[in-house]
C-alpha cells in the first residue's frame, strides 16, 4: 500500500511539491497552519503567498541561471510557473506576476486536484512517527514549535538571516511632470515594454541629502521573536545581524559608502529624462507589482526605518511628493537548516530519513529556487511512496545544481543562503569554453567564450543534459503532467 506524503508548508516549495507528487500518483496531505495561526510577514491563508518582492527575477533562459531554472521547471510542469505565467505582469526581461493572481491560481488548483487534501493547522513538534513519508517546507517563517523541535533532533544550533520588504505606492499618486517610464537602455523583453518602470530622477544634491537623511533616520527595533541571540540595541542587532547580500535594507548599502546606491539600485545608467533631455545624476526605479497597474514597487528600496520615517523620507524623492504607500517596508526573520550536513543527497534527513525538506529551509535563496527544490522533493517523495526510482538531476542543470549546493555542495562550516547560478555548475571543458576558427593562412584556432557567449554555452549544456536525464524512462516527466 502507498504510503500517503504529509508535506507540512503551503509555501512556494510545498505547494510545488504537492503539485509534483499528486501528478506522480500519490496521495498528498498538505499542511498550512495560515487560516489557523498567522505569521508576522503573511497576509492572507492562499497558497504560495508571496510576502517580498512580487519578481520571479529574469525569464531569460539563454544567458541566465534564474530563467534558466524557469525553462527547466516549465518542462516539468511546475504548478509555480504555469500561474506565474498566467498572471504575469510587464516587467522588462523579469517574470514578474500579481501577486493575488498567482497565489489563488496555485491555491485552486491544488484545492482541485484529486489527490491533494488540504488541512489547516499547526504541527507543532516532529512529525509523528506513523507518518513514513514527509516534507518540511516550512520556509523562513517556520514556528518556534517546529523549528525547536528540528533543532532537537539535530543537534544544530538554529541559523537565521532578515530578509527585507520594499514599500509599495499607488500609480496614481506619483508625479509624471518629474517622473517617467522606461527601461534601463530602452530594452524591451518579454511580455513588457521599452517602458516597464517608472523612474524617478535625482540631482547630485538631492542624492547626498538623501543619503543623509536614510543615515540619520529612526529604526525600528526588531520583535522579541526577530532578535539574533544576546541582541538588545538597535546598533547591536544590526551588528549581528547575517543579512544576505541579495535583499540589503538600502540603509545598511548606503552605510558602507556615499557611492554604494549610485552603483547599485540607484544607478542612472541607460536612462535618460525626457523632462530635461539628460541622464540624472541617481534615480529611483519603481515596477509594477499588480496585473491591474495601480501598485508599483519601489526597487532594491527594502528597509527597516519607522514607517513615520519612511514616508517622510520617500516622499523627499523627486516625483514620490504626494505618493500614497500601499505598504510600507519591513524586515523578517529568516530561518534555515545546515542542509550539507545534515542531508542526504535525496534531501532527506540524515538523522531520520523519512523527512525530507525543501525550500527556504534548506539554505536556498529566492522564490524559484525555493519552488524548484520542492518540484523535486515531491518527486522523490513520490517515487518512495510508489515504490519506483527517481535520480535528481545533473549538475550540469541548473535544478541539479541547487540540490548538489545545499545537499553536500557547499562548505557546511560556512553555509549562508544561495540563489541559483552559474557558478554552482560544473565548470564548462575546454571544448565547451572555447569556439574554433580559420586563420588568414589556413589554420585551425580556438578562443575563449566570453561574456553572453559563455553563460549560452552553459545553458545549451543544461538543456542537452535535462533532455537526456528525461529520456531516461524513471524520469519520465509525462507521469507528472
Amino acid at each position: 500500500m502507498a504510503k500517503t506524503i504529509h508535506i507540512i508548508g503551503a509555501g512556494l516549495a510545498g505547494s510545488e511539491a504537492a503539485w509534483q507528487a499528486a501528478n506522480a500518483g500519490a496521495q498528498v496531505i498538505l499542511h498550512e497552519m495560515r487560516g489557523v495561526k498567522g505569521t508576522p510577514a503573511h497576509h492572507t491563508d492562499g497558497c504560495a503567498e508571496l510576502v517580498c518582492s512580487n519578481s520571479f527575477r529574469s525569464d531569460d533562459a539563454e544567458h541566465n541561471a534564474v530563467g534558466l531554472i524557469h525553462q527547466e521547471m516549465r518542462t516539468l510542469n511546475s504548478i509555480i510557473m504555469r500561474e506565474g505565467d498566467k498572471a504575469a505582469v510587464p516587467a522588462g526581461g523579469a517574470l514578474a506576476v500579481d501577486r493575488d493572481i498567482f497565489s489563488n491560481g496555485v491555491t485552486k488548483a491544488l484545492e482541485k486536484h484529486p489527490n491533494v487534501r488540504i488541512e489547516r493547522g499547526e504541527i507543532t513538534g516532529l512529525p509523528p512517527e506513523e507518518w513514513e513519508n514527509v516534507i518540511i517546507a516550512t520556509g523562513p517563517l517556520t514556528s518556534e514549535n517546529l523549528a525547536n523541535a528540528i533543532k532537537d533532533l539535530t543537534g544544530e544550533d538554529e541559523l537565521s538571516f532578515f530578509d527585507a520588504i520594499a514599500p509599495i505606492v499607488e500609480k496614481d499618486t506619483i508625479n509624471f511632470d518629474i517622473a517617467w517610464f522606461q527601461s534601463r537602455y530602452d530594452k524591451a523583453q518579454g511580455i513588457g515594454t521599452d517602458k516597464d518602470y517608472i523612474n524617478c530622477p535625482m540631482t547630485k544634491e538631492q542624492y547626498e541629502t538623501f543619503i543623509h537623511e536614510l543615515l540619520n533616520a529612526e529604526y525600528g527595533l526588531f520583535k522579541e521573536w526577530e532578535l539574533p541571540s544576546g541582541s538588545k540595541t538597535l546598533a547591536e542587532q544590526e551588528q549581528d545581524t547575517p543579512y544576505f547580500d541579495g535583499c540589503m535594507p538600502i540603509e545598511i548599502m548606503a552605510s558602507r559608502g556615499i557611492e554604494t546606491l549610485r552603483f547599485g539600485p540607484m544607478k542612472p545608467v541607460g536612462l535618460i529624462n525626457p523632462h530635461s533631455g539628460e541622464e540624472p545624476y541617481a534615480v529611483v526605479q519603481l515596477r509594477q507589482d499588480n496585473e491591474l497597474g495601480t501598485l508599483y514597487n519601489m526597487v532594491g528600496f527594502q528597509t527597516k526605518m519607522k514607517w513615520g520615517e519612511q514616508t517622510r523620507i520617500f516622499k523627499s524623492i523627486p516625483g514620490l511628493e504626494d505618493a500614497t504607500f500601499a505598504r510600507l517596508g519591513g524586515l523578517h526573520r529568516n530561518t534555515f537548516i545546515n542542509s550539507p550536513k545534515l542531508l542526504d543527497t535525496q534531501l532527506r534527513l540524515k538523522q531520520r530519513p523519512s523527512i525530507r525538506f525543501a525550500g527556504q529551509i534548506t539554505g536556498c535563496e529566492g522564490y524559484i529556487e525555493s519552488a524548484a527544490l520542492g518540484l523535486i522533493a515531491g518527486r522523490l517523495a513520490a517515487a518512495d511512496a510508489l515504490g519506483e526510482n527517481f535520480e535528481t538531476p545533473p549538475q550540469t542543470t541548473a535544478m541539479g545544481a541547487l540540490i548538489h549546493h545545499v545537499t553536500g555542495g557547499a562548505d557546511a562550516k560556512h553555509f549562508q543562503p544561495m540563489n541559483v547560478t552559474f557558478g554552482l555548475m560544473p565548470p564548462l571543458t575546454k571544448e565547451e569554453a572555447t569556439i574554433q576558427y580559420v586563420t588568414k593562412s589556413g589554420k585551425k584556432k580556438r578562443t575563449k567564450l566570453r561574456g553572453k557567449d559563455r553563460k549560452k554555452a552553459y545553458t545549451d549544456r543544461a538543456r542537452r543534459d535535462l533532455a537526456e536525464w528525461l529520456s531516461s524512462p524513471t524520469n519520465d516527466e509525462t507521469k507528472c503532467a
